[in-house]
């Protein structure tokens, strides 16, 4: 049967990484792989996921199963981190998933048992495995403009316009800080007014956090989902701890949905059980046990708030000295919106075939839409990928 499968699209992100490590150039700049970096290109474990871990292997007595949901402590303890004091605990259905891109599957999932007609609105551009699934589970799906090329900034006017399509029952997909791949994001005003828009239009809304905490701080980062969560009597909210806790390769993420009545949250919680069953069984806990012992153990909560904070200015510093360098290099602050952007990516409006010069020539790794990791920088390789994006006339 093997001999009927089609090859299938290569995926950019993991070609670019293989062309990365096939560069014999010492002074190559990897700004494609979606992962934070410190000074020295390391991705480094936190001083308190080492603590957790030191504590988890020492006091654990037991390897079984948690449960089809995962353990219910992990899910009190993100539901607090994400949402806070928003909305009633008992509104909130939750499950554990293999990482966010699990929790954005089992939404979709969700979605296409409780309304299987409804469109799934993205942001025009998303995160690409957005799509990738959507278009692998067959489901309608429709974009709405966000990212003005000429301004790098959120296209507010045609946002809106694009919205006010949206149909009673459609689900809108919904970053909510960091946006990837662009880092631009939402002003407050303009969160209210998407907010008002989709609930006159009946929507129903997906928030998709995996940045929280890289932003302005966990608390300003949680405001516009927290936001959406308290004006919707439904919605769903699909977080990923790989960014904000450095653990990666644990895949710990979490969907939480909220719905009204008890009866209703009983079922969907007994629902998100179900297709967690048909997916993956158990869900993985290791990871979610590193972020529960964090998260409710006082002093090792501080220390890793404190280390966030630190990673979080760090990128802030970077964009800051990188906008400050290519406006020394060009004499315009064309590039000023570098500093504006939030989170570990910005799209930089270079064209494909500006990026491969950046590559070719440069050894400057960036993703074909000109999408850059900040996180990927440091000081040291700034001044070399302001000339090379300069030299390109990006």
């Amino acid at each position: 049967m093997f001999e009927h499968l089609k090859d299938q699209p290569a995926d950019k992100i993991l070609s670019l990484m293989a062309a990365f490590r096939a560069d014999p150039r010492e002074d190559k700049i990897d700004l494609g792989v979606g992962v934070y970096k410190d000074a020295t290109g390391q991705t480094p474990v936190m001083r308190a996921v080492k603590a957790a871990e030191r504590r988890i292997w020492e006091e654990q007595q037991t390897k079984s199963y948690t449960g089809l949901a995962g353990d219910p402590a992990f899910a009190d303890a993100m539901t607090g981190l994400v949402l806070g004091d928003a909305v009633p605990r008992d509104r909130v259905a939750a499950v554990a998933t293999p990482g966010g891109t699990g929790a954005i599957r089992q939404a979709f999932e969700l979605i296409r048992m409780a309304a299987p007609g409804a469109t799934v609105w993205v942001s025009d551009p998303t995160w690409p495995n957005h799509l990738s699934i959507l278009r692998y589970l067959d489901m309608p799906v429709a974009e709405y403009r966000y990212f003005d090329a000429a301004t790098r900034d959120v296209d507010l006017a045609g946002l809106l316009a694009d919205l006010a399509q949206v149909a009673p029952g459609d689900v809108v997909l919904l970053h909510g800080c960091c946006h990837n791949p662009t880092g631009a994001n939402l002003a407050p005003a303009a969160w209210d007014e998407v907010i008002a828009l989709l609930r006159a239009r009946g929507a129903v809304p997906l928030v998709d956090i995996a940045y929280q905490g890289f932003g302005d701080g966990l608390q300003a980062d949680a405001g516009p989902t927290r936001a959406v969560a308290a004006a919707f009597g439904e919605c769903m909210i699909a977080a990923s701890c790989s960014k904000n806790f450095g653990i990666y390769r644990e895949r710990t993420g979490i969907l939480m949905a909220l719905t009204e009545g008890a009866a209703r949250q009983e079922r969907l919680q007994a629902t998100l059980a179900f297709l967690n069953r048909q997916n993956y069984s158990f869900p993985p806990d290791h990871g979610a046990r590193i972020v529960t012992t964090i998260l409710t153990d006082p002093a090792l909560r501080k220390d890793w708030e404190s280390e966030l904070d630190a990673m979080r200015r760090n990128m802030q510093g970077l964009r800051q000295v990188l906008a400050g360098e290519l406006q020394r290099l060009t004499n315009s602050d064309r590039f000023g919106f570098l500093a504006r952007h939030r989170g570990m990516f910005s799209r930089i409006g270079a064209s494909p075939e500006q990026v491969e010069a950046m590559r070719r020539d440069h050894g400057v790794y960036m993703v074909g839409d000109s999408r850059m990791n900040i996180a990927g920088l440091n000081e040291a390789t700034i001044p070399a990928l302001a000339k090379a994006i300069v030299a390109v006339g990006a």
